[in-house]
């Protein structure tokens, strides 16, 4: 048995020791948010959060997560910089097909919760490896920019 802590729940899985994360998250907790990608680490579409850093879910084996906090797109959204980046991505439009999404909001709210006021450089350097296939880097970066400026006293 693993446990897995998703979402500040903790779960007991009957799984392998070496089943990758993401499966464990879509197939046995019904988690369909984060997406399957490339499953080598490449794309970003199924990036979470674990212990407050973005992790790539199809390469990583359960075993090496058990008891550590797992949050997921399903419930980024309750943090602070999750919530400033959703509300961002909303306002400015960033989602063409939605299918990187996910990850690409789980990678900039990691960003956000570490470092609240990143420069285009800290941008580039968090969101390298998260791809967009239809090109929105443009809205993302603007999105990011605008959740950052929420961090503002006043804003």
């Amino acid at each position: 048995m693993i446990t897995l802590n998703v979402n500040g729940k903790s779960h007991e899985l009957d799984v392998s020791p070496d089943m990758p994360l993401l499966w464990a998250l879509r197939d046995m907790l019904h988690l369909t948010g984060t997406k399957f990608g490339c499953g080598m680490a490449l794309c970003g579409a199924c990036t979470v959060d674990l212990d407050g850093q973005p992790i790539r879910s199809c390469v990583t084996p359960v075993v090496e997560v058990s008891n550590k906090k797992i949050t997921t797109i399903e419930a980024i959204g309750q943090t602070s910089s999750g919530a400033k980046v959703q509300k961002a991505w909303l306002d400015l439009e960033v989602i063409q097909c939605g299918y990187c999404q996910s990850g690409q909001i789980m990678s900039a709210s990691a960003l956000l919760a570490a470092n609240p006021h990143p420069s285009d450089t800290d941008i580039d350097k968090a969101m390298a490896g998260n791809i967009c296939r239809c090109g929105t880097y443009h809205r993302i970066r603007a999105a990011i920019k605008q959740a950052a400026q929420s961090n503002v006293k006043g804003a």
